[in-house]
């Protein structure tokens, strides 16, 4: 066969121009998913992965019919996708570019109009890439347009796709063994990169080009697909039942993309295969009724707005869940908007002579020119300046890496050392180099650091019970420890310091300190610090140093630690601070000018800092310094 025969296969073998009405509501449930998961699960469902998938499905089929007809005019392709997307999205991010100069804090204004500006220009993938963003932290400190990232893959995807279409047809190449050429070295791609960085792979476009070609394989092949209605009826019913557990049965966030977004997809393809049953109780007869058609409308406004309500819902409320009520109203909120975006916008421009390029233009500058001009409201009542990451750091080290997933940094000193202190655990001890520095400055110690974030020093892996690298972080920290001999070890007592929690000692951490007991190298273990469900510097900045960014001290320490209940090995020595971010009553956001925490469950370094006395004496307390 003719490579130009391959083609007018291709073509042949494209589905006709007819409107599919379960289309809509495959639209409509993918929709529903992924704003439920974010609002009430705080989850990834897969069902953005359904709306790669649907695009690859219309967009190849649109593409095809047009080459057949010869008339695949990339202006006009072009043209028609800028002129449906583009203005509900700028009206939307236009919006959220006000609401936020009015309503978040003024700290988290930087962040917010870049982010405008790459979604705006479809590359805010990208943007969260290099800001090393964790999509699964979804609480008041995310961005408020972060889910524009699958948008800006979709626009690269409108703007790649008709060019390799065009190609194809140009080239005399047969499209399906392209496509799955796309989908094999995509999907590889996506399987790899998530098993070696998966934040990045989550935002990766090359990650998610297969799903595109999948759909796209789908409306080439559909039509070659003869099933009998009992057949359509079943396989209806599985693809739409398995989308909707989806996200319950498999850890979306944490293996995604990569093998697992096959499940989403591929159910969403079982429904398009099964297309009409002609069956009254098929899936295709619930997914084509008027509410989810009407939904499925909604759907890409509704999208848009759900992640800016929610963040502002949560920004506003000082909370990091939403509950029952919250979730139904921001979801009714959500539901509203979309309907007055699809109606008064989306439809309007749509019926439009407009040219596509010049909405673009106009739009675009606006929302550009109102980036650069907007400034917050005004100043709003903020007791301390702080830094919106203030993670403490240790000068003028050099790192080394003894041992896979471990870093050892050595801070600087005058010759011999007086004393050689080990740090080791998570974030929490790495705050303690803000007052450990001037000590060691003074005394001539040299600060060596083991940290990991979200691995206290531990036998086991405390907060994500099957992340095994915390546990091997921990037996090679404790190699090196052992091997180092230093005069101590600075590291947790105790976690779960926040109301609702009951503040605990892990064996993992009374196992360490017995496995250094035995090697005879001293530990002092500090009591951990508060954690709160909200970000304290936020909540500062919206309501000021009031009680409400704090939290009583009764409801977060008990008045004996926990350690104080077990039988610990005679090498560790305890120290607890309690009494410097907490007064007798209350855990508040602000002492003296400073502010506490800058997060939820970080204690500034500038804070810290201040501590450097108290710290330096607790410290000569224990050793007999």
């Amino acid at each position: 066969m003719l490579a130009s025969d391959h083609l007018a296969t291709a073509r042949a073998s494209a589905p006709e121009r007819t409107y599919r009405p379960e289309l809509q509501g495959l639209r409509a449930v993918a929709a529903l998913l992924v704003v439920v998961y974010h609002v009430w699960l705080g989850r990834v469902s897969g069902g953005v992965d359904v709306f790669f998938l649907i695009s690859g499905f219309l967009v190849t089929g649109q593409l095809v019919r047009a080459t057949g007809r010869g008339r695949l005019d990339l202006r006009v392709v072009w043209s028609r996708m800028a002129k449906r997307l583009l203005p509900a999205a700028f009206v939307v991010l236009g919006v959220t570019l006000a609401v936020a100069a009015w309503w978040l804090p003024e700290i988290r204004w930087a962040q917010t109009v870049r982010e405008i500006v790459a979604s705006a220009l479809f590359v805010e993938n990208w943007q969260l890439t290099m800001d090393s963003t964790d999509y699964y932290a979804q609480n008041a400190q995310a961005s408020v347009v972060q889910h524009f990232w699958s948008l800006s893959i979709q626009g690269q995807f409108y703007l790649l796709w008709p060019l390799l279409v065009l190609v194809v047809t140009l080239l005399r190449r047969n499209l399906t063994r392209v496509l799955g050429a796309v989908f094999v070295l995509s999907f590889g791609f996506s399987v790899w990169l998530t098993a070696v960085d998966q934040p990045l792979a989550y935002f990766h476009t090359a990650t998610r080009l297969w799903e595109f070609a999948f759909g796209g394989l789908l409306a080439i092949a559909v039509a070659k697909i003869d099933l009998a209605g009992p057949v359509r009826t079943v396989l209806g019913w599985a693809g739409l039942l398995g989308l909707v557990v989806c996200g319950m049965v498999l850890d979306v966030g944490a293996g995604f993309p990569g093998f697992l977004a096959l499940w989403p997809t591929a159910c969403a393809a079982a429904v398009i295969t099964a297309g009409t049953s002609g069956s009254r109780v098929g899936a295709d007869r619930l997914l084509a009724s008027e509410p989810l058609r009407y939904l499925g409308d909604l759907s890409y406004a509704l999208y848009l707005w759900h992640w800016p309500v929610l963040i502002c819902w949560l920004v506003l409320r000082g909370r990091t869940d939403v509950g029952p009520a919250g979730g139904v109203a921001i979801i009714g909120v959500s539901l509203l908007l979309a309907a007055a975006t699809h109606h008064l916008v989306e439809e309007p421009v749509r019926r439009s002579g407009w040219r596509a390029r010049t909405i673009t233009a106009a739009l675009l500058t606006a929302l550009l020119t109102a980036a650069l001009v907007i400034q917050p409201a005004g100043p709003r009542e903020v007791a301390a300046q702080v830094a919106a990451t203030d993670f403490a750091g240790l000068e003028g080290q050099h790192c080394e890496t003894p041992q896979p997933e471990l870093d050892v940094c050595y801070g600087p000193v005058e010759g011999t050392p007086a004393k050689r202190i080990v740090l080791v655990g998570d974030s929490h001890v790495q705050q303690y180099l803000a007052a450990f520095t001037p000590i060691a400055e003074r005394r001539n110690w040299q600060l060596i650091t083991m940290l990991r974030s979200a691995c206290p020093f531990s036998t086991r892996s405390e907060k994500y019970p099957d992340d095994e690298s915390c546990v091997r972080f921990g037996n090679n920290a404790a190699d090196e420890i052992i091997a180092l001999r230093p005069d101590f070890v600075f590291t947790l007592a105790s976690r779960d310091v926040q109301v609702g929690l009951t503040e605990v000692t892990p064996p993992g951490f009374v196992e360490r300190w017995r496995q250094l007991d035995a090697e005879q190298i001293p530990v002092i273990a500090v009591r951990d610090n508060p954690r709160y469900a909200f970000s304290v510097l936020d909540c500062v900045q919206v309501h000021g140093a009031a009680d409400r960014c704090g939290a009583p001290r009764a409801e977060l320490l008990a008045p004996t630690p926990p350690y104080a209940l077990l039988d610990v090995p005679g090498n560790v020595s305890f120290v607890d601070f309690s009494d410097q971010l907490c007064t007798e009553l209350q855990c508040p956001p602000v002492i003296g000018d400073l502010l506490v925490n800058f997060d939820d469950n970080h204690v500034s370094a500038t804070y810290m800092r201040s501590m450097s006395d108290a710290v330096e004496a607790a410290l000569d307390a224990v050793t007999g310094a």
